[in-house]
């Protein structure tokens, strides 16, 4: 068994730790790009969202480096990425690709039997005791939460940062070096390593920059490529952003969700506007722009793939937020056909109104 995986943000480097812990083989491929995604669109179905059409661009490139197996996570919500797995595997078959497909659906949705059969077959490759399956387990789940609280710190400081662009350098420079380390324990001890530096970076907190909360259909969120590397465009404008979606998030989300206690916190926000769960991450991202006025942000952007069902919902109740909260909203939809330039001038453009904003509840006009 050779495994690879699709592309999530940063989940590939925890990834990477777990299976380098259980001892299996696996493909990492290469970081989505223009490649991928010409390769996902040339054989996905044309008015299919980006994220599907990025993940089909990696499996074949972890097909054509040797994997023989697709590990991912699943859904059997309202929303399309339930239909993801079934839809690719067809896909994959198609293509002539001889590759088996790991689907790891949440548990109330094919039962905890079943789910454990998955896990075991993933497991079955590894030499390791259960016991020492269980520490790699816990091993790459502490690497992600160490790579989350990295990554957010880097997106906070970048607005208070004296030396601009170091935060940004130094987290482009983790993720290098936790890639090309084989060791895990090693890897981890990087990870710690760089949460105290980050600690370090001088900052003036006298300044006060935008604050805007990142926010919307989870994949185009969490993975850089496919928001065109916004929180790397804010970074480089000096703006500080926060985004409560994360890998450790959904992790934590997926587990507690069993026993409905899952982001209670966001979905309580939410109530006021959409208090019924409709698919994808609608609700949590209303409640995340409900938190974002509360908490006294200057704004928020709320990002997602043409055509996504849920997050179109949600735009369509943004505006009453805006109005009843006072937090001005930018919605960003994107796919293949989104151009950088006029991407980026929006987001220029949205960030002067927010500075105009300021200014004039300054003065107290």
């Amino acid at each position: 068994m050779r495994i690879t995986i699709p592309h999530l943000g940063n989940v590939y480097l925890a990834v990477k730790i777990l299976f380098d812990s259980l001892g299996l083989d696996y493909v990492i491929p290469p970081l989505n790009s223009r490649d991928a995604l010409y390769l996902g669109s040339k054989y996905s179905p044309e008015e299919i969202c980006l994220p599907f059409k990025l993940m089909v661009g990696n499996y074949i490139a972890g097909v054509e480096n040797g994997a023989d197996t697709v590990l991912l996570v699943g859904s059997c919500g309202p929303c399309r990425f339930g239909e993801y797995p079934e839809l690719q595997i067809r896909i994959m078959k198609q293509l002539g690709y001889n590759v088996d497909f790991i689907v790891m659906d949440p548990v109330q949705s094919i039962g905890l039997n079943e789910l454990f059969k998955r896990i075991r077959k993933v497991g079955s490759a590894s030499k390791k005791s259960a016991l020492s399956k269980i520490g790699s387990v816990l091993l790459a789940f502490t690497a992600m939460r160490l790579i989350d609280e990295i990554e957010a710190s880097a997106h906070a400081i970048a607005g208070y940062e004296t030396s601009p662009g170091e935060a940004k350098k130094l987290l482009s420079s983790c993720k290098k070096e936790v890639f090309s380390c084989s060791d895990p324990v090693k890897a981890v001890n990087i990870l710690n390593r760089y949460r105290d530096r980050f600690k370090t970076i001088p900052a003036d907190y006298s300044k006060k920059p935008l604050k805007i909360a990142v926010m919307g259909e989870i994949y185009t969120v969490i993975e850089p490529f496919s928001n065109l590397y916004i929180e790397d465009i804010l970074m480089d404008m000096r703006v500080s952003t926060s985004r409560r979606l994360t890998p450790t998030w959904w992790v934590k989300d997926m587990l507690l969700k069993t026993i409905r206690l899952n982001s209670r916190e966001l979905l309580k926000a939410s109530n006021e506007f959409l208090p019924l769960y409709i698919g994808g991450h609608a609700r949590e991202c209303i409640g995340e722009a409900v938190l974002a006025a509360k908490q006294q942000m200057d704004g928020a952007i709320q990002i997602f793939p043409m055509g996504c069902m849920p997050e179109i919902v949600s735009k369509s109740i943004l505006p009453s937020i805006t109005q009843k909260k006072k937090l001005p909203v930018l919605s960003l939809v994107v796919d293949e056909m989104t151009g950088e330039a006029g991407y980026r001038t929006r987001i220029e453009a949205f960030l002067d109104l927010l500075e105009r904003r300021r200014e004039h509840v300054f003065i107290g006009c």
